[in-house]
Formats: C-alpha cells, sequence, structure tokens
C-alpha cells in the first residue's frame, strides 16, 4: 500500500492530472482504493486533492 502511495505521488509529479479510474487500471484496483489513497495521503500531509466532473481529476495543489 505504502509503495502504491508513493507511487502514486510520483505519477502526479509527472502530470498535471490523473484520474481515479486510470490510476486504478495502472494499480489493479477500485477506484475506491486509490480515493483511500488519495484521502490518506492528504491526512498525512502531501497536497493531494481530488475534483470531480468534467475536467476533474487527482492532482497536486501547487505550492507558493
Amino acid at each position: 500500500m505504502v509503495n502504491r502511495q508513493l507511487e502514486i505521488i510520483y505519477i502526479l509529479m509527472n502530470k498535471s492530472s490523473v484520474t481515479a479510474e486510470e490510476l486504478a487500471a495502472h494499480f489493479e484496483v477500485s477506484t475506491r482504493t486509490v480515493y483511500r489513497d488519495i484521502d490518506s495521503l492528504s491526512m498525512a500531509g502531501f497536497p493531494v486533492y481530488a475534483s470531480r466532473g468534467k475536467g476533474g481529476g487527482i492532482r497536486l495543489m501547487e505550492l507558493r
């Protein structure tokens, strides 16, 4: 699980946005598992968030 979460961070550092479906397919897990990982990363202090709807996705917040 930790390896998957770290890889999610690396993927987000290289892409501006990715969908939960794309991550779920990449890791061969459910989208619910991806959202749990995102919640865990966010609670651990990583600036990760998910937005729904058209143009949505999972992103890293820009730090200023």
